[in-house]
């Protein structure tokens, strides 16, 4: 048998990459497909303005002429000059189970990060904090959602096996609609709405220069809100904006909230659909196929992920975050969503962590994990 590691070069080279995600999931109930040509234009260094300030390399491993192992190694300037280090990252890890292939492509991605002049190696990542990451580590019973994380359990036995260990886990919670929008959290929203003059708007898909200023709006919310947080990098002015297109096909106005406290903007919240619901039965990723479920399946969605949902420090203490879940419970309702899932939390990040277990009475169901080593 011949085993040999490969260097993505070419666009066939990609799609080879992209498509060789399947090769894991055969046989696995609960693998919803991306679609590929999400992917693609995910992995597309020219349009993706994430690539403007980071490098990445993509390596997989071929034997007989089936891909058994892919990652990504990935440096990003932005998180190096926001946190005065020099991490470096692997994303996009798919493997057999075997430690032999999985020490190459590890080997690969260490090559590639000690040449950049990396002394840390962090992951996984696809390709940054900003997009999907973590490795699934508890909570295999049930699908991913939507631009969240699914691998085999073994995944992290390879990569524990190489000498990475845990630096942060990210949990994901569950709620229960008919649970947490209940009759004290509506006394709770209605006192802080009142005692605050708070109130809420959906952002405006429908004009395009209210649009356009809705999305600074959430720019700068996102920005300053989460800076504080372990790993954070701003996006830039391009990468929010090409987010935020990226999303506006699948978001729905009354998911995408902004709580303004007299008069001016307080925080926000975003929440899309489950699609993963719909896209589970697309099994080979095509795009047509893939629309065509969307379209048939759409109504039976039941589930919804709270993506986002930040306040600005200054707005902390207000509880205006309960409003916005109250807002997202009770508009969901009559759309058919019956439940939700708060994704991803800091472990450490207490504030959230107990509003969601306290005031939303969620139950972490799935737990995710960044692992790190010295280089």
């Amino acid at each position: 048998m011949s085993t040999k590691l490969l260097s993505v070069k070419s666009q066939s080279d990609l799609k080879k990459f992209v498509k060789s995600q399947f090769n894991f999931y055969k046989d696995d109930p609960n693998f919803a497909p991306p679609l590929i040509f999400d992917r693609m234009k995910l992995l597309n260094k020219q349009k993706n303005p994430f690539f403007k300030h980071s490098e990445m390399e993509l390596f997989m491993v071929e034997r007989d002429g089936e891909i058994v192992g892919r990652i990504g190694a990935i440096t990003n300037l932005n998180h190096n000059k926001t946190h005065d280090d020099k991490v470096g990252f692997f994303g996009f890890f798919e493997c057999e189970d075997n430690q032999e292939t999985a020490n190459m492509l590890f080997d690969a991605c260490k090559k590639f990060l000690l040449e950049k002049g990396m002394d840390q190696m962090r992951g996984p990542v696809n390709p940054s904090l900003n997009d999907e990451c973590g490795l699934l580590v508890d909570g295999f019973d049930s699908p991913a959602v939507i631009l969240m994380t699914y691998n085999p359990k073994y995944y992290a036995k390879l990569i524990e096996n190489y000498g990475l260990s845990k630096v942060k886990d990210l949990y994901a919670y569950h709620l229960i609609n008919e649970e947490y929008v209940s009759d004290k959290l509506e006394r709770m929203q209605s006192i802080v709405r009142q005692r605050n003059s708070l109130s809420i708007r959906s952002v405006n898909f429908s004009d395009k220069k209210q649009f356009k200023k809705d999305v600074e709006t959430l720019k700068y919310i996102y920005n300053n809100a989460w800076e504080p947080n372990w790993g954070f990098v701003k996006m830039t002015d391009e990468e929010f904006d090409y987010l935020a297109n990226d999303l506006k096909s699948i978001a729905d106005p009354d998911y995408t909230l902004i709580a303004e406290i007299n008069g001016k903007p307080a925080g926000f919240a975003l929440a899309l659909p489950d699609i993963n619901q719909c896209l589970i039965h697309n099994k080979k990723g095509g795009l047509l196929t893939g629309i065509w479920h969307l379209l048939t399946k759409k109504k039976k969605i039941n589930l919804l992920r709270i993506i986002v949902l930040g306040i600005l420090p200054q707005y902390q203490r207000t509880g205006a975050d309960a409003v916005l879940y109250w807002e997202l419970g009770t508009r969901g309702k009559p759309k058919g969503i019956e439940y939700g899932e708060a994704s991803w939390i800091l472990e450490d990040n207490e504030m959230m962590n107990k509003g969601l277990t306290t005031t939303m009475l969620g139950k972490v169901y799935k737990t995710y994990r960044l692992y790190q080593m010295d280089l």
